[in-house]
């Protein structure tokens, strides 16, 4: 007999698969171990072998797997051509194991084509009793080199993202991360059933996995009633209304408010102290008060947590599942910077982004030079949109900016241009000078870029306390530019904060090249997990999330025409 009937155990493993816990994430140590353990497990081999030229067939008849070819024969000259999910003529643990890791998957990961479901019809052959036909060398070779090749297509979409196109056109310019497999495959085809420690992903998007794994269970609480202010517009501390018993429902629902709190009508301090935790991790200001910005948020529906979880965790599909070393990384929905010494977080500040008409890029770089006292170079389409009309009201609208026209190198006076001839560009440049009032404030941080984006100071320093701070034309405002020079410079000992206040009071631009480069990674994440283990969510301030939920979650084309002909 040929038959292997432990298959239909698959649908049960499936179903433990997604209603059990998910195992805590192993620490450093633990995962070097299991990266051990992995290489000294004895590989089971198969007598069952594979000639190139089997290899070479099987990828000529399926062309959609071209792609990764070469990680398809070097798997098998690893194992010089051996079969690797057979022991004999029967499917081996490690292949059931597999496809219960497909079937297992979460919906996000999108079909794996009409090539998936070929390999179960070639499974269930090996199934099922009653099939009489011989099963022939070239059905195993089939099977054999159908497991190998879906491993790739599902490891490629699950840890290198299940979006196709070409990430620019979603305006994320970070590069895709090199993908290297052969770890995963060697692991699971030696029989490892527990792939996580060694999963290349970023640990962020486990923690999101089991965070995803929480909510689908807790769909209930849109069964709750909605926290409605009615007439009024805030609730205060000591404030007593009945709308107080749906905030109180609602925030323990989420986890920021004890079971066990008082159920009265009252804003008292418990209640408080639960609604400021709420608004921390939804990017409020956690004053304790109940205004229209938490009423949106706690009324947002579970299942558009679930999508926006989603949506972020294949963003982490596309990222290094290690970030670089000593990496300044900007979160545009948090309108926070994160400086990291090592791969430790050092400190954060606050930062102002560009408005939604002049955003932020989403882009990787390197930081290499500080510049004091800047000029700021004007943008052609800032002086034709609101320079241009300005000094045609107002003919001393230069001076008053602290700023001076440049021609051919040379500052040209202002009163010497006919500003009525021009209606759009302009054959000189435009710049605002050193000093106070610059619109860059005392200092700016290059990474030289291809969008012209950098960090810099700003007289404008209000802007930093608002909850929402998307006010910028593009470039980055610092609330604490001070620290991070000195912080940049602190290896060069030449350079100390005394050394820098001296610079900074001559008013004349200097450049100073940083000692090393650091990594900058402008981000864009409005769904994470602190350091505190607490699940944050922010405003998908520039709709980047609602164009990549279009990419994500649409419907094949022919599910599409039926949903038409329904319609």
């Amino acid at each position: 007999m040929h038959r292997f009937p432990a298959y239909i155990l698959l649908c049960t493993c499936v179903l433990a698969a997604c209603t059990s816990t998910p195992p805590a994430q192993p620490g450093p140590e633990e995962q070097a171990q299991a990266v051990n353990e992995v290489f000294e497990t004895p590989e089971v081999y198969s007598p069952r072998t594979l000639d190139s030229l089997d290899v070479s067939a099987f990828l000529d008849r399926h062309p959609e797997y071209q792609a990764d070819s070469l990680g398809i024969r070097g798997f098998y000259e690893r194992r010089g051509m051996q079969f690797a999910w057979f022991i004999g003529d029967t499917l081996s643990q490690a292949a059931l194991n597999f496809l219960n890791l497909v079937d297992g998957a979460d919906s996000t990961l999108g079909t794996l084509g009409t090539e998936h479901s070929a390999l179960h019809d070639l499974v269930r052959r090996i199934a099922d009793e009653t099939d009489t036909v011989p099963l022939t060398d070239r059905f195993f070779v089939q099977l054999e080199l159908s497991l190998t090749a879906q491993f790739f297509r599902f490891a490629d979409r699950k840890y290198g993202g299940v979006v196709r196109k070409d990430l620019r056109e979603l305006d994320w310019f970070i590069p895709r991360r090199k993908k290297d497999y052969r770890q995963l495959i060697d692991s699971l085809a030696a029989g490892r059933m527990d792939l996580s420690p060694i999963e290349p992903v970023h640990p962020q998007y486990q923690l999101l996995k089991r965070e995803l794994q929480r909510l689908y269970g807790e769909t209930w609480i849109d069964t709750l009633p909605l926290v409605d202010l009615g007439d009024r517009r805030k609730l205060e501390p000591g404030d007593r209304d009945s709308t107080v018993l749906a905030l109180r429902r609602r925030l323990i629902a989420f986890g920021d408010l004890e079971a066990t709190a008082d159920s009265g009508l009252v804003m008292d301090s418990t209640l408080v102290a639960g609604l400021q935790r709420f608004q921390e991790r939804h990017g409020l200001l956690p004053d304790g008060v109940a205004g229209k910005g938490v009423v949106k948020q706690i009324n947002t529906p579970v299942a558009d947590r679930i999508r926006t979880i989603l949506v972020n965790m294949e963003r982490l599909r596309w990222v290094p599942e290690v970030q670089p070393p000593n990496v300044i990384l900007v979160n545009i929905p948090e309108y926070r910077m994160h400086i990291y010494e090592a791969d430790t977080l050092a400190w954060s500040m606050n930062v102002v982004v560009g408005a939604t008409a002049t955003r932020t890029v989403v882009f990787s770089d390197e930081l290499t030079t500080i510049v004091f006292n800047p000029y700021w170079n004007i943008p052609r389409s800032i002086i034709r949109n609101e320079i241009l009309p300005a000094v045609k009201r107002n003919s001393s609208y230069l001076a008053q900016k602290n700023m001076e026209v440049v021609r051919g190198g040379q500052v040209v006076p202002a009163s010497t241009i006919d500003w009525s001839q021009y209606t759009g560009s302009v054959p000189f440049e435009i710049r605002q000078k050193p000093g106070t009032s610059n619109s860059l404030g005392l200092v700016k941080f290059l990474f030289p870029n291809e969008f012209s984006i950098y960090f810099h100071d700003t007289p404008s320093k209000s802007l930093f306390g608002r909850e929402s701070r998307a006010f910028s034309h593009g470039c980055i405002r610092l609330g604490q530019p001070m620290d991070l020079a000195e912080y940049l410079l602190k290896p060069d000992t030449n350079w100390t904060a005394d050394s820098i206040r001296t610079v900074m009071a001559r008013k004349k631009e200097k450049y100073v090249d940083l000692p090393e480069p650091r990594p900058v990674i402008i981000g864009y994440f409005t769904a994470w997990v602190d350091t505190q283990r607490r699940l944050n969510f922010r405003d998908d301030v520039y709709e980047h999330d609602a164009r990549l939920a279009q990419e994500l979650f649409a419907l094949p084309e022919e599910e599409e025409e039926a949903v038409a002909s329904v319609k």
